[in-house]
């Protein structure tokens, strides 16, 4: 909880954006202005802020380490917890925004020494501030639960009962304190170094494309080139380069499983990615009904679509390269930034102009950074920072049309974020599976927006497509990255895997997604390498299926409401973390736990895919 979770998202696959758009035709990309956390690395504020920090998280430990049982079992219990609970959290916050700051900071361009120091500095003294602040936790849950309960059904400790509700389910895995201190303080020379490795290799990448160095970003957009020997060639310098990588991203990826066996060892976790289900907050079978749900339904989503989209090329089957092809026949524009802009805002407007008044303030007060540049960390996402401050959106914004969807996406996220901050540090965090609804939901009001204002057949028939691509990227694409991770995970408690069997089982998991009718020839292979969310946040992937499915139900909702929809949608979001998914959605009529409850999602994908069918 110290550092809120970064919600990053790749931009589904290989249709990531970067680069054939000029500056000129997008017009001014603006830059994030980060002095709202701090005005400079060197900073007198920073600097003090560092220093306090670590002091107060002495001072905290000193007056209450081995002490938060006896507190609670004073006739005063629930003052005397609720203060401790409070401290606790603004130091929270502090720690947090210096966190952020820092991370922000390096992502604008993680091949740069100075920033990378920082980076690595400013964790440094975190990790000591935080090392002080383990026991905090663990000791409330050590506390006998029934006394817990009684101190936390009186204020002001319930307050935080939400918070304190939603902690005992890591009991089970909590360790004694000096295991967790060691576990922590010994992740900055483990998962955090691997990590930091990957990013910086990422970044310092380049791709000889017809002569031209590219970044990795500018590589991948050129998958969705209308050229399709510029795509070819493009797919050709991508895999030339990760298998010259192979052996590095292989041992990192190795390492981090190992990492992640022996920490769910100790923590007694079952299923590979049972801590992930733990941290979202999300019952293990409702997502192996996901799961199962998903890959069912590869013969009627992926499959279909891809069979239709070859035809539409004049062929049998499509070559990896060409899957994110733009339609033949379809004008091809580069959409300036600020058209992409007032898209958004005007389908968030549509649907309450308070959701637009929010969203607009992140582009008139300069908490998006959008153009691309060497170094700078891949794909997008949206930082919520801390409470006490705002969110940023990070983008690699090029003028596709995808885009602009991503705009809408981390608007979402950023709205969610500015709506669940009022709960505090230690409760506005939301787990990914809701943080994904906010964000997929983003992507719908925009799309349906687009839609019906659009009557020219082509045009019509290349966003619904567009649409359906992106749906397939989002809920079969990312279960399949999923499968992939179970089995490399699975696979790794039995022994470490070579570049190629990782290749191999990459392959096998995309062939059964993708289906006959894409050609996944040899050059593919090591396309896994790149995926940040393999190496950042394991298992993080299926949240975005979860999300999409979740959104098609909840859109279904809103499109038959009566009046007040828009009201419970923003009691979703300005819950934060202070709610299980479950209660959040009964108020729409919605149950995730229901073994139909995924077809409606999944049935909407088909239902797009048979009326593009029927303009042939």
């Amino acid at each position: 909880m110290l550092f809120p979770t970064m919600r990053v998202q790749i931009v589904h696959g290989p249709a990531a954006p970067g680069g054939a758009a000029t500056d000129k035709a997008l017009g001014d990309l603006p830059e994030w202005n980060l002095d709202d956390l701090y005005p400079g690395i060197e900073s007198a504020p920073l600097r003090s802020d560092l220093e306090r920090a670590f002091a107060d998280a002495q001072a905290l430990a000193e007056r209450y380490r081995g002490q938060l049982a006896e507190l609670a079992a004073r006739p005063d219990g629930s003052a005397l917890l609720g203060g401790a609970v409070k401290a606790y959290e603004e130091l929270s916050d502090l720690l947090g925004r210096i966190g952020a700051y820092a991370g922000l900071i390096y992502s604008g361009d993680t091949t740069d020494p100075q920033r990378a120091k920082f980076y690595g500095d400013t964790q440094d003294k975190l990790n000591a501030a935080i090392t002080e602040l383990l026991f905090f936790e663990l000791e409330l849950n050590r506390i006998e639960p029934e006394l817990l309960a009684k101190v936390a059904s009186q204020p002001p400790l319930s307050h935080w009962k939400p918070w304190l509700d939603d902690l005992s389910k890591d009991k089970p895995h909590q360790l004694d304190d000096r295991v967790e201190a060691l576990f922590h303080e010994k992740s900055m020379t483990g998962a955090a170094a691997w990590n930091r490795l990957f990013d910086e290799t990422i970044a310092s990448l380049r791709f000889d494309v017809d002569g031209e160095e590219l970044t990795l970003e500018r590589t991948l957009n050129k998958l969705q080139d209308a050229d399709g020997e510029a795509r070819r060639k493009a797919a050709e310098a991508l895999s030339k380069v990760f298998r010259k990588e192979l052996r590095t991203f292989a041992l990192i990826t190795n390492t981090l499983a190992k990492d992640k066996e022996i920490s769910d060892r100790w923590r007694k976790f079952d299923d590979v990615a049972d801590s992930r289900h733990l941290a979202n907050r999300v019952e293990r079978e409702v997502v192996d009904a996901l799961v199962s749900a998903v890959r069912e339904a590869y013969p009627r989503l992926s499959h279909r679509y891809y069979r239709l989209k070859a035809r539409w090329f004049g062929r049998d089957s499509l070559d990896f390269w060409d899957r994110n092809a733009p339609l033949p026949e379809v004008e091809q524009r580069t959409i300036p930034w600020n058209e992409a802009r007032d898209t958004v805002l005007s389908a968030y407007g549509a649907f309450s102009p308070r959701m637009a008044e929010i969203a607009k303030r992140f582009f008139d007060d300069r908490w998006i950074d959008a153009p691309p540049r060497p170094g700078k960390a891949p794909g997008a996402f949206a930082h919520p920072t801390v409470p006490s401050a705002h969110p940023y959106v990070l983008l690699n914004y090029q003028g596709k049309p995808r885009d602009v969807m991503t705009l809408a996406h981390e608007l979402g996220h950023g709205v969610h974020q500015v709506l669940a901050a009022p709960n505090g540090a230690l409760m506005a965090p939301t787990p990914l599976t809701l943080a994904e609804t906010a964000s997929v939901f983003g992507e719908m009001l925009t799309f349906r927006r687009l839609l019906d204002g659009t009557t020219d057949p082509k045009q019509r028939k290349a966003m619904l497509a567009a649409k359906v691509e992106d749906m397939i990227n989002t809920v079969v694409r990312q279960i399949a990255f999923y499968s992939f991770e179970r089995k490399v995970h699975e696979a790794r408690r039995q022994g470490e895997l070579t570049p190629e069997a990782l290749c191999d089982l990459w392959m096998s998991v995309q062939a059964e997604s993708l289906g006959p009718a894409i050609r996944l020839s040899s050059g593919y292979e090591p396309f896994w390498c790149y995926i940040p969310h393999f190496i950042h946040s394991p298992f993080y992937v299926y949240a975005y299926a979860f999300g999409d499915c979740l959104v098609n139900s909840l859109y279904g909702v809103y499109q038959h409401a009566a009046d007040g929809f828009q009201d419970r949608y923003f009691a979703l979001l300005a819950a934060g973390g202070s709610k299980p998914y479950g209660e959040l959605l009964k108020p729409f009529g919605l149950d995730a736990r229901d073994p139909g409850f995924w077809q409606i999602g999944l049935k909407m994908i088909e239902g797009m895919i048979v009326e593009l069918e029927g303009m042939e």
